[in-house]
């Protein structure tokens, strides 16, 4: 038996492009548009790990999803777990939990599905402005 990937439904498939790729740093790996169902996958994974893949599944008649909370989250592992919450900050994505820690964080998609970013090897030294910062909403 061997782990494929993650299915997680979005309602905006651009939009989601741009969070998990363009802001998380994601690529690519394959699409498939399905006419006869109606619906688009895009299966993406960490630069040079395609062993986890995470899966956005794109219905073309619009849904209704719930917030995510359900699911759990997708985590991650990052060399510099300020210099990618930085990174996403300037790019506009709220740091729900900041890493005040110096080893874990948690974003949220455009769909709210939960996401969580944990510092390679040991956590990093606290530091500002991650130490003096508040959890936003839920994650």
């Amino acid at each position: 038996m061997k782990y494929l990937h993650t299915m997680v439904r979005v309602s905006d498939l651009d939009a989601s492009l741009d969070f998990y790729c363009a802001k998380l740093g994601l690529v690519e790996l394959r699409r498939y548009d399905e006419p006869k169902g109606r619906f688009t996958n895009v299966f993406l994974a960490a630069p040079g790990d395609e062993s986890a893949q995470v899966e956005l599944t794109f219905n073309w008649d619009p849904e209704e999803y719930g917030a995510g909370r359900n699911f759990g989250h997708l985590a991650y592992e990052v060399e510099d777990i300020y210099g990618l919450c930085q990174r996403l900050m300037d790019e506009g994505v709220t740091i729900n939990r900041p890493p005040r820690d110096g080893r874990m964080a948690f974003v949220r998609s455009p769909d709210g599905i939960s996401v969580e970013l944990l510092q390679k090897g040991e956590a990093l030294p606290p530091a500002e402005p991650w130490l003096s910062m508040s959890n936003t909403g839920s994650w």
